[in-house]
């Protein structure tokens, strides 16, 4: 199969980490800021910044109802920590007014972990990957404090106040769905890359078989 095209969210936050990620993982990754930009894409990772930020200007550049339509439509998406909040269906901590591009049926807590000085790095055991456990960078991390039918938790934080807490999750209503609370981008990891990629790849051959 040929390489998937990949988009990254453009608007703010870790997009050129994205994209070297993606090359490496053996896709054709482009930024996407605009609708059309979008819609030439098979899949779009959401990365990390300021989820209020990123929705406003979403909105701003008429980009925030076609990712609702693609990602409701079964579009494979990656959110990273400030994309998981955007995935989610519901989020807690956030302002007045915080809007979201949903999709992953989900609880998400804002800025669970603290503030910027309590950014963390650990490692999680992530369902689906082979190899050693996940060295996960939390920057003013969110976790999942709850799932919904459908949606499966494939990372939880081990020991400390927050054990337990479920920061990657997998889900949507095709199961295309892919969000981290942490940022594999910043660690040369590429596992949650490919494992994306290959949800890509999946999703495509299963679309060309139901023609």
């Amino acid at each position: 199969m040929t390489q998937p095209e990949i988009g990254v969210l453009a608007l703010q936050g870790d997009v050129r980490e994205h994209i070297a990620a993606l090359e490496a993982a053996n896709a054709r990754a482009v930024p996407v800021r605009r609708p059309s930009e979008l819609d030439a894409v098979d899949a779009l990772v959401i990365p990390g910044g300021e989820s209020t930020t990123m929705a406003r200007l979403a909105r701003t550049f008429d980009l925030l109802e076609p990712l609702r339509m693609r990602v409701k439509e079964g579009m494979p998406a990656y959110g990273s920590c400030a994309g998981m909040i955007l995935l989610a269906d519901r989020v807690l901590g956030g302002v007045e007014g915080q809007e979201t591009v949903g999709g992953l049926d989900v609880t998400v807590r804002r800025n669970a972990f603290g503030r910027q000085v309590d950014s963390f790095e650990a490692d999680v055991n992530v369902v689906g990957l082979d190899g050693p456990d996940v060295h996960a960078v939390f920057i003013r991390a969110p976790w999942v404090e709850e799932t919904g039918p459908g949606t499966s938790a494939l990372a939880r934080v081990r020991g400390g106040e927050a054990d337990g807490r479920i920061v990657a999750v997998r889900g949507g209503p095709t199961g295309a769905l892919l969000a981290t609370s942490f940022h594999p981008e910043l660690t040369g990891d590429l596992r949650i890359h490919a494992l994306f990629v290959d949800l890509v790849r999946e999703t495509r051959s299963d679309t060309s078989k139901g023609r």
